[in-house]
């Protein structure tokens, strides 16, 4: 309300607040790091980066588990760390951004199924859920048209896509890691334990399980989604400052 007449501190303020709730570089960093560690076979230094990108417990996880928890995460965050705050961004303004990345982080810090968390922690993921309908979708179909540029298939990725999104148990989630896994040409989904907690996932994809070298291609299918969500954002935003002036 206080930049609503002043558009260079407006445009400040949007560029922080855009800065501050995007998470791309970091999420391929951390991805990178698991790459380097599993390309040099150092299993406990990989294990030990995993609490850095998901919450499994990686005490028992060999090469391709690794790689796996890394492109599902990598997957799942191009959409929650880009792709939605872009979103709410370019139909919000600087409330969609600052107000997408508090539910987000709110779901991360107490979203659990817990005795401490059912009554505060459940609404939170809810809501978070609700939050990511569309950009999660959008992250999906952005993976889809971006497969060439990872050497993947358009082809085989709508295939996948439009087959295994549904198969996964978040709403959400199974939108942007069947893309992935059609872009890549990789199976994700399988058993995964989260330190005493064990959850058996319908697979996703018809490939191999991942290796260290698909983790980069990941990375990479992350930073084009980014791009192009970028773009769209940016035309959005243009579109709807245009009729509100």
């Amino acid at each position: 309300a206080l930049t609503r007449r002043r558009p260079v501190a407006r445009a400040a303020l949007v560029a922080a607040g855009t800065w501050a709730v995007l998470g791309g570089r970091t999420l391929r960093a951390e991805a990178g790091a698991m790459n380097k560690a599993l390309r040099g076979g150092d299993l406990p230094a990989a294990r030990q980066r995993l609490s850095h990108l998901c919450g499994r417990d990686p005490a028992r996880l060999d090469e391709p588990e690794l790689a796996r928890a890394t492109v599902e995460s990598v997957a799942e965050n191009t959409s929650d760390a880009v792709v939605a705050p872009l979103f709410w961004g370019a139909v919000a303004g600087l409330p969609g951004l600052l107000g997408y990345r508090a539910v987000n982080t709110l779901d991360a810090m107490v979203g659990h199924r817990s005795p401490r968390y059912a009554r505060f922690g459940t609404p939170a993921a809810r809501l978070d859920d609700v939050a990511n309908l569309l950009p999660s979708r959008l992250t999906g179909l952005l993976g889809v048209a971006a497969a060439p540029a990872v050497h993947g298939d358009r082809a085989d990725a709508w295939r996948v896509w439009r087959r295994d999104r549904h198969d996964h148990p978040s709403p959400n989630a199974g939108q942007c890691e069947a893309a992935f896994a059609g872009a890549l040409g990789v199976r994700l989904g399988g058993r995964n334990i989260y330190f005493g907690r064990s959850e058996v996932r319908p697979f996703l994809g018809d490939g191999p399980r991942p290796e260290a070298r698909h983790i980069r291609r990941a990375a990479t299918l992350s930073r084009t989604i980014g791009l192009a969500a970028l773009a769209g954002a940016a035309a959005l935003a243009t579109v709807r400052a245009a009729a509100a002036g």
